[in-house]
């Protein structure tokens, strides 16, 4: 194994989220108009195969941090890419939906596998001081490979079957690359953390909320992951290499959404949500209304990536500080629910474009957006600390973003936050007592 800098780290996980989260699961709406002509597929089929991948998300997500700890991160994420290549290639190849339907299936596996692996190896290679600002740079790798998608469909978006394999062989490499660079074993919390307290029923009143709207956000964002293309394509009679563009814009915007999320945590997460899960519904409400005209369907792309990125961030940052001392779970929970709200409305949403038409079916799911930003009010606040607790807090400033969050995850056996310590400080410290 080549050891990696902790930039090193960082850009090579979000290489590996580019594959597997960017090529693997959301390029999938970019092929759907060619894809759904070539097969001959409804769009209430369509809405199911879309919400096969979120489907085995959900069910990787949930056995990978036991393979993590039982294969070790190198072999979860080579198994990872595994499904990658499988699924790209069986999509590649597919003669009808059933073929399709496990291609898609695989590719959700990938996904689901993918982080928790990276998660796993970067706490045996990253300093745990930057252990936030990495996990943001490979969030970033779903935008990225949103954008890589896009130079693929403008010049391939009548072979979007070798546009897959050229997928598949990018997983492949990612493969290679894991066994080269990713540690066999991995160190989950220190060994000087004490242990994470219990549950209490506020937090979990709190993270039952969380995972409501992160639900919420999913089922909303549906119709735009997997439809957006088609209905730019269908109604607005755009040709499928400049519904490319809708993903670009989406890519470019998304890596805006961890300083939204940032300084949400800094100011009023609440008032946040509300205004992202505004901006989230009208997205889909301007392509609804203007499908035909290149530049405002370009601008609700941005608009939409801006805020589901920023949703998904501020969601994350949530867990976290919810979950103290639990690493393996907080920053799970609010994808797996993000993911369940995304297959339920698949197939709603394709059930809809079927009876009532493209431009009737977003704005239907534009309204549900509006409305659950009104109870935005309700979004769960931070555990409050003691008041003790709260006399010693620095300044706001200083303790807000994924890397604060980060931070206060570890506390030591006086409950207070874990500091990390640098190797090379003690070395010094410990020959200078020597020389005394």
């Amino acid at each position: 194994m080549k050891t990696l800098s902790s930039i090193g780290f960082a850009l090579f996980g979000a290489a590996l989220i580019a594959i597997s989260y960017g090529l693997a699961r959301f390029a999938f709406g970019l092929f759907v108009p060619p894809i759904r002509a070539e097969l001959e597929l409804t769009s209430y089929e369509i809405g199911i195969i879309g919400a096969l991948p979120l489907i085995s998300f959900v069910l990787a997500v949930l056995v990978a941090p036991f393979l993590a700890d039982r294969l070790g991160a190198r072999n979860t994420a080579m198994l990872a890419g595994g499904f990658g290549a499988v699924g790209l290639t069986l999509i590649s190849q597919a003669p009808g939906p059933l073929a399709l339907g496990f291609g898609v299936f695989a590719c959700g596996i990938c996904t689901g596998l993918m982080m928790p692996a990276l998660t796993a190896a970067m706490q045996v290679l990253v300093d745990r001081a930057v252990h936030g600002r990495v996990s943001s740079v490979m969030n970033a790798g779903t935008s990225i490979g949103v954008i890589v998608a896009v130079p693929t469909v403008l010049f391939l978006a009548d072979a979007w079957r070798l546009a897959y394999l050229s997928f598949a062989v990018l997983a492949g490499v990612g493969i290679i690359a894991a066994w080269f660079f990713i540690p066999s074993v991995s160190r989950i919390i220190p060994s000087n953390a004490a242990p994470p307290p219990r549950i209490t029923a506020l937090q979990w009143w709190r993270l039952s909320r969380l995972s409501l709207f992160a639900f919420a956000m999913g089922f909303i964002s549906a119709p735009y992951w997997i439809f957006a293309p088609d209905l730019a394509v269908t109604l607005g009679a755009l040709p499928s290499s400049q519904t490319a563009l809708l993903w670009l814009a989406v890519g470019i915007a998304g890596l805006g959404g961890a300083v939204v999320s940032d300084l949400a945590d800094r100011n009023n997460p609440p008032i946040t949500h509300a205004l992202m899960l505004i901006m989230l519904a009208a997205s889909l409400a301007l392509l609804a209304a203007s499908p035909g005209q290149l530049l405002l369907a370009a601008y609700s792309a941005l608009v939409f990536g801006l805020a589901y990125m920023s949703l998904t961030g501020l969601y994350l940052l949530t867990a976290i500080r919810l979950l103290p001392g639990r690493l393996s779970v907080g920053p799970v929970l609010p994808f797996m629910a993000v993911a369940l709200g995304q297959a339920a409305g698949s197939p709603i949403v394709g059930l809809l474009v079927g009876e009532f038409g493209y431009a009737d079916a977003f704005a239907m799911f534009s309204a549900v957006g509006i409305l659950v930003a009104l109870l935005s009010p309700l979004y769960p606040r931070y555990i409050d600390p003691e008041p003790e607790a709260q006399a010693e807090l620095a300044e706001p400033a200083e303790q807000t973003g994924l890397q604060a969050a980060y931070d206060q995850q570890l506390v030591d056996e006086e409950g207070q936050p874990l500091e990390f310590v640098d190797p090379i400080e003690v070395d010094v410290i410990e020959i200078e007592a020597e020389k005394v």
